[in-house]
């Protein structure tokens, strides 16, 4: 699965995945999702983001899920 719009340079963002180079970090898109925000909000207050870059933020998460497993406090 290729994830073009997901970018890492270390210099921006001090190497945090980013969206397509831009110092929109994928953590901070991840965040509104998170948070409740819907798609259409975020791209209406984000107008340089894209439908595809969600998608693609959002198959970058499952895949760091898959890969890493973490201790859930219960």
């Amino acid at each position: 699965m290729k994830l073009e719009r997901i970018t890492v340079d270390p210099k921006i963002c001090t190497g945090k995945p980013c969206i397509r180079g831009m110092r929109f970090p994928v953590a901070r898109l991840l965040g509104l999702l998170a948070a409740g925000e819907t798609r259409e909000t975020i791209l209406e207050a984000y107008p340089y983001l894209e439908s595809e870059d969600i998608d693609h933020a959002l198959r970058y998460a499952a895949l760091l899920a898959e890969d890493e497993t973490l201790e859930l406090a219960s």
